[in-house]
């Protein structure tokens, strides 16, 4: 391989969450979502050279910006984005909360497939409406929607938004065209607006294909507003660059007022250098990625089949966070991840936290790590179970 993985980064001591949040320095962290490697070597490059100027005042987002962002999800999935689509702001999380402010009113529904990510139930809270939920279904080692409760949760006169995670954070799936258009033709029919987040839409496993849900169709196109970031697939997150994409006028209007009122329209002079080069020449570097990911979940799967054989690794088709479930092991999630912190000195998130019900019986690891560094935590998970 070109680029090397395997190459140990001491994080610790540089303000990283991830790591410095740890209560003990023995503790190997494995629960935010945030990958353990440097970035790829042109960001390195285009943040120094920019860091080298000396002065960083206010930004302005130049034409290139946008071109960047067009060329890229053009080429890399097939779907045209116009210039006038896309509005900036600092990240996917505050763009959420932008979209909930600008399509729903205080005390409407906002219907998410849980269990889900986190953020999605404290952006719904904090703008004032009510999360709705529909459980996901088991099958197999995977989940599927559950369309006659999905289609009774739209058809409630107060759901105004489906908030949608594709690919789905934290059970793994990468979301078919076919079940991408289903979802439009339900929402369609009960005046529901789609808001998309494809974070992760780089991080894709092999064998599978990543669908934007704006290039399923024109009716999805126009039925939708994406929010979308290199930070989570280029772990860049920390410059703060993420984008809204949305084809109507009107809503457009609406989503940068919502930016303006909420005060996230204004990027750091790193952000969009950062953003230029993972969307022009980092493509290699993702390719990369995702082979070393799909490497560690096997090395994962391979494992606890071997040593934990009461948990059950559900299959990951996107993202760098499988879930397992440890519904055999009589404890709930909660207390089996405060065990392992413990007595382990190793951090995973409890299941509950993306769904206090449907999230129970699981948890979720991140192996957007060093592959020996991941050995060594599940060797520690193995002595104390």
């Amino acid at each position: 391989m070109k680029y090397d993985f395997d190459e140990l980064v001491v994080r610790r001591g540089t303000g990283c969450v991830k790591w410095d949040e740890s209560p003990d320095d023995e503790i190997i962290p494995l629960w935010v979502a945030d990958m353990d490697f440097k970035a790829a070597p042109v960001i390195q490059d285009a943040i120094r050279k920019r860091a080298e100027h000396g002065v960083f005042g206010y930004t302005v987002v130049e034409d290139d910006y946008y071109e960047a962002v067009i060329s890229w999800f053009q080429r890399r999935h097939d779907w045209t984005i116009r210039r006038e689509e896309i509005l900036y702001t600092t990240g996917v999380v505050p763009a959420m909360s932008v979209a909930i402010k600008a399509l729903t009113m205080p005390g409407e529904k906002v219907l998410i497939l849980s269990p889900d990510y986190n953020c999605f139930f404290s952006s719904v809270r904090n703008n004032g409406c009510e999360v709705l939920e529909t459980a996901l279904l088991r099958v197999g080692d995977s989940f599927e929607v559950d369309w006659e409760d999905f289609e009774t949760k739209c058809s409630d006169e107060k759901t105004t938004v489906f908030l949608l995670c594709n690919p789905h954070n934290p059970c793994g799936r990468v979301w078919t065209a076919k079940e991408l258009e289903l979802m439009n033709d339900i929402c369609l029919r009960h005046g529901v607006k789609v808001v998309s987040d494809e974070i992760h839409c780089e991080l894709v496993m092999p064998g599978y294909r990543f669908q934007p849900f704006a290039a399923v169709s024109e009716a999805c196109r126009e039925n939708s507003v994406i929010l979308n970031s290199p930070s989570k697939s280029f772990n860049i997150a920390g410059l703060q660059a993420a984008n809204i994409i949305c084809s109507q006028p009107d809503w457009r209007r609406r989503l940068d007022r919502a930016i303006n009122i909420n005060e996230v329209c204004d990027l750091n002079p790193f952000g969009p250098v950062a953003l230029k080069a993972a969307y022009n020449d980092s493509e290699d570097w993702i390719d990369e990625l995702n082979q070393y990911l799909w490497g560690n979940y096997q090395a994962l799967c391979e494992f606890v089949e071997a040593n934990i054989p009461q948990w059950k690794v559900c299959k990951l088709e996107g993202t760098y966070l499988p879930w397992v479930d440890i519904s055999a092991m009589n404890t709930t999630a909660q207390d089996l991840c405060d065990k392992l912190l413990d007595e382990a000195k190793v951090w995973l998130n409890p299941g509950t936290m993306y769904g206090p019900q449907s999230g129970e019986g699981y948890i979720r690891i991140n192996i957007a790590t060093q592959r020996s560094r991941l050995i060594e935590a599940l060797n520690r998970i193995k002595k104390v179970l």
